[in-house]
């Protein structure tokens, strides 16, 4: 599959459809996260869990936010590069912040302020050293053994919770690798349909929804077994830099469009991370994203 360079107009288009896509998604985070706080522990990883948070009106609102924030993250992902759409899903982590900020009154320190700098210039580094948007679909088991291993990854839990472990940093990471599969899984998607592979993108549509399911269910059960300032900043990481990690395996740049692609790139990534890590951790963050967990 091959796309043709985007003009600098629709890769702005591209970013702020991402920032859309990424405020939906934290807003829907949060509202589901409220009602999971709210159900018993021992319904961790039940399916009676899916059960109960069916009957909850903001858990459903969160729900209908986060599938309206695939629209968006679609249109993201066509109009510019796959690595710009990832960095820009954590953009959500600043309104948390500016939320926490007015609503809580969160004391921010420098700490905040170098993540606030840190994430803004991380993106924007990323962004200036992207190549024009000529991405392809490596072969079609490399693309199936990515979103496979991603998926596998996502249900761990369920699978050593059948084996009687339990380990609350194992499904704090299985719900960042199953956003991460649902993250992949929508750029599949995305360029078939671009292409008018209809079928092709149907099925990765139902890749995006039951993987995105799992992530969600688990990251209910973490915030039931950690603290939000724990969940959120690893939780964040995982699914935001794990799919940017996998892109050489399913995706291939066009040969004469790397030329960019490099320093600024590895750079901004760096950036990001940290200040992901130190975004997140603040409490007024944490707190917003689990829910109003104190």
């Amino acid at each position: 599959m091959h796309v043709e360079g985007k003009s600098p107009r629709v890769f702005a288009l591209g970013l702020l459809a991402a920032f859309a896509a990424s405020l939906l998604f934290t807003a829907g985070m949060a509202l589901q996260a409220l009602e999971a706080r709210r159900t018993p522990p021992s319904l961790a990883l039940r399916p009676s869990l899916l059960g109960r948070l069916l009957h909850r009106p903001l858990w459903l609102l969160g729900s209908a936010l986060g599938l309206i924030g695939i629209a968006p993250q679609v249109a993201a992902l066509a109009w510019a590069p796959f690595v710009v759409v990832q960095t820009a899903l954590a953009a959500g982590l600043l309104v948390l912040l500016v939320v926490g900020v007015r609503a809580l009154h969160e004391r921010v320190g420098w700490w905040e302020i170098g993540g606030v700098a840190a994430m803004i210039g991380g993106i924007a580094c990323v962004a200036y050293g992207s190549p024009p948007h000529v991405e392809e679909h490596r072969g079609g088991v490399a693309v199936v053994l990515v979103v496979g291993g991603l998926t596998l990854a996502a249900l761990a839990p369920w699978l050593l919770h059948a084996a009687r472990i339990e380990t609350a940093l194992g499904v704090i990471v299985a719900s960042g690798a199953g956003f991460a599969a649902s993250n992949v899984a929508t750029k599949l998607a995305s360029d078939d349909a671009g292409l008018h592979h209809w079928w092709n993108g149907a099925a990765w549509a139902v890749v995006v929804v039951a993987t995105g399911l799992a992530a969600v269910l688990a990251q209910m059960t973490a915030f039931q077994l950690r603290k939000a300032t724990v969940v959120i900043p690893i939780g964040f990481a995982v699914q935001t830099f794990l799919p940017i990690f996998l892109e050489p395996f399913f995706l291939r740049e066009h040969p004469g469009s790397a030329g960019r692609y490099g320093l600024a790139v590895v750079a901004g990534l760096a950036l990001l991370l940290a200040g992901t890590v130190l975004v997140a951790r603040n409490q007024g963050v944490a707190e917003l994203a689990a829910g109003g967990q104190s």
